[in-house]
């Protein structure tokens, strides 16, 4: 164990209001890949990038292009938890982690046991009908082909929040209001490069600001306390 990792123990030994604030990264150990990296394979198969077949436009323009991508991209149904997931959730119950605000969209927080996630992009497991808001689990859409439809006709949308889409208000406001009260903020697996669930950082008020990533981000400079490596590799030592 570093002395960072050691002075990281010793401060969430110490804390009952700790709220973690996690990217990409606590999904890429799950074997969860970043949709936002685009590599050779993207290129192959796909004429746009991820960002704009991932966008509001696209959605309503390039609906079926855009699930033959989300179908093959963003749904890791086999996905299980990780050593991060699976530690915020002792932290939970054992009344030390009061929230898990996450721009994942995977649901392995929920899968890991943490029952307080904040999902600022919204989640693969949740989808709905566009024209009568009837609810629908995720196997309908991973299991068909072409777009799905609802028995009523209309078209149905995952519950994620695409590029053009503002963020739900709720989620933002509960999401300031635990990172504005906790005494330790855990930043783990993020660039803080999406905006503006990055800015929400910029509400804690504490002095125990730790930065878990695997490389350098803006904000290391404000952190009390910085780690470069990967996060399960590090909760798997708390």
């Amino acid at each position: 164990m570093t002395s960072e990792i050691a002075k990281l123990k010793e401060w969430v030994d110490g804390c009952d209001n700790i709220v973690f604030f996690g990217g990409a990264g606590v999904s890429t150990e799950s074997g969860i890949p970043d949709f936002r990296s685009v590599d050779g394979l993207y290129n192959q198969q796909y004429k746009y990038p991820p960002e704009t077949i991932l966008s509001h436009t696209f959605f309503l323009s390039e609906t079926a292009e855009f699930y033959r991508f989300y179908r093959a991209k963003m749904l890791a149904l086999d996905a299980q938890p990780n050593a991060a997931h699976l530690k915020l959730a002792e932290w939970e119950r054992e009344g030390k982690c009061r929230a898990v605000v996450t721009q994942n969209i995977d649901g392995l927080h929920q899968k890991a046991g943490s029952k307080e996630v904040l999902e600022l992009h919204g989640s693969v497991l949740r989808n709905y009908c566009m024209r009568c808001r009837r609810p629908y689990p995720v196997e309908k859409i991973a299991s068909g082909t072409g777009i799905p439809k609802c028995d009523c006709g209309g078209t149905i949308k995952p519950d994620v929040v695409l590029y053009e889409e503002g963020l739900d208000s709720y989620t933002i406001n509960k999401s300031v209001e635990y990172i504005s009260r906790a005494d330790m903020l855990i930043i783990g697996g993020t660039s803080l490069a999406v905006y503006p669930a990055a800015g929400l950082i910029d509400y804690y008020r504490g002095n125990k600001l730790v930065l878990v990533n695997k490389s350098p981000t803006p904000a290391d400079r404000r952190a009390d306390l910085v780690i470069h490596a990967p996060i399960g590799e590090v909760f798997s030592q708390l």
